[in-house]
């Protein structure tokens, strides 16, 4: 799992990320980021690093209360 930045243009990817969400309920963003989460899973197509990259995600998370 590469955790180290590897994006060429990271602020223009998350720029045209946000754009993509313009105009889009809250339900409509949330579906956009799911299906986007799964194009990307299948480009890694490395289930064991997906599995990692889970795991990290979560453990992220939990810095985060919880309501």
């Amino acid at each position: 799992m590469i955790t180290e930045p590897n994006i060429h243009d990271a602020d223009g990817f998350y720029a045209e990320w946000l754009a993509a969400h313009e105009g889009l309920t809250e339900q409509q963003s949330a579906d956009l980021n799911a299906r986007l989460v799964l194009l990307l899973a299948n480009q890694c197509g490395d289930q064991a690093v997906l599995l990692q990259c889970i795991a990290a995600a979560r453990e992220a998370g939990s810095a985060v209360p919880l309501d």
